[in-house]
């Protein structure tokens, strides 16, 4: 990488900060500084778009980042796919590839809600679970310094690359190709951990790796929905805090590079019925914290598209791993019917979710605290009035 390559950048890079800076996620000045120190572009050089291309085949088309015009794309305030499974990978043509991604440079207000909830002081060792193309990492050593960063990633060729590319900016900051899941390798403890792949709980090895008194970010993944939670963790290993105003999802956190972890699921249930709902498909589309809600009322079950062999109907379709399954239509002219497969319970508790986040005032995730027991029991609760929902060990 040039120094003209990185003084070209610059004007995007100061465009991008202010604007993060008006749209409230970057919130200090010692976080604006550190955004404006890092080009994203050292770190993702090149990226996927997605695209229907001539033969009407959805594909992953390459971008270069130096390519003419399009350094706007690299800073932009969008997640960026950089990396896809070679399993499922199959190229189209000269630029374009079909499969699954497996790593992406997140979107840089998310990145900035998420570090400015971190809350870091200077002298603070911060350990990043999830590696990636090194950004964030970089971003943390611009504003506390690399003797404090420590970065984990299960992918060795990312690390790999992240420290190539750190190494431009001259950073060093203490990477290891390790499962994040358990921690930094060394048993070291940290003032704050911050993860960019989503948990279904957080994991043991992060708690006892946090100091008391310090600080876990991360995006717990409840099944349906999922969210960022920022927790304290006291002397007795009891992580507690709420989700943050900051939303947004996360890959799952993989214990191997190239395997993503699969649920194991019952054979769909017959169906067994329909009747009206006052609960519809855009209602639960388009309300997040409904959706956070509905995963607190329904942990373990999960919330997929279902499309209608005969019809072409497309629905919402929500599903326990035993098997039971309800759907309502996104088209059509039933979209007030739901139709379910075994138990009727799946509905009746969307229904009741419902009608409690109304009579409540729809209340917004941050309204929802977390917490995580010594022995990985975790719940949550609406701070308000303390109403209390278990989600059990994970």
């Amino acid at each position: 990488m040039t120094e003209s390559a990185v003084d070209t950048a610059r004007p995007y890079v100061a465009a991008m900060v202010d604007e993060l800076t008006a749209a409230g996620a970057l919130r200090s000045p010692e976080w604006a500084e550190a955004f404006a120190a890092v080009p994203r572009h050292v770190f993702v050089p090149r990226w996927y778009e997605q695209e229907t291309n001539d033969k009407g085949i959805a594909v992953w088309r390459m971008q270069h980042a130096l390519h003419e015009g399009r350094l706007t794309g690299v800073y932009r305030d969008a997640t960026l796919v950089t990396a896809l499974d070679p399993d499922t990978a199959e190229q189209i043509d000269e630029t374009a590839w079909t499969g699954i991604p497996t790593s992406s440079s997140t979107l840089p207000s998310l990145m900035a809600g998420m570090l400015e909830d971190l809350s870091v002081e200077d002298g603070h060792r911060v350990l990043e679970i999830g590696t990636g193309t090194g950004y964030n990492a970089a971003l943390l050593c611009a504003r506390l310094g690399d003797q404090f960063v420590y970065s984990v990633d299960v992918d060795r060729d990312l690390v790999d690359a992240a420290q190539r590319r750190l190494s431009v900016l001259s950073h060093e900051p203490q990477l290891m190709p390790e499962d994040g899941q358990n921690g930094y390798p060394t048993g070291e403890q940290f003032d704050r951990i911050i993860a960019t792949c989503s948990v279904p709980n957080i994991p043991t090895p992060w708690i006892e790796q946090t100091r008391p008194d310090g600080v876990i970010v991360a995006d717990v993944a409840l099944g349906i929905e999922g969210g960022l939670v920022r927790l304290t963790v006291d002397a007795k290993q009891r992580a507690q805090g709420q989700f943050t105003a900051t939303s947004g999802r996360f890959m799952a956190a993989r214990n191997d590079a190239q395997t993503y972890p699969r649920r194991e699921r019952a054979p769909y249930a017959a169906e067994t019925g329909t009747h009206p709902t006052k609960v519809t498909a855009a209602d639960i589309r388009g309300h997040y914290p409904f959706r956070l809600l509905l995963a607190f009322h329904l942990p373990g079950a999960e919330l997929v598209y279902h499309s209608d062999d005969a019809t072409g109907t497309m629905s919402l379709q929500l599903q326990h791993s035993d098997g039971s399954w309800a759907r309502v239509p996104m088209t059509g002219d039933r979209l007030d019917t739901v139709t379910y497969g075994g138990t009727t319970e799946i509905w009746q508790q969307v229904e009741a979710a419902w009608k409690w986040w109304n009579d409540t005032g729809r209340p917004a995730q941050d309204q929802f605290g977390y917490t995580r027991e010594p022995g990985g029991h975790a719940s949550v609760w609406h701070t308000p009035d303390g109403r209390r929902w278990n989600l059990g060990p994970h």
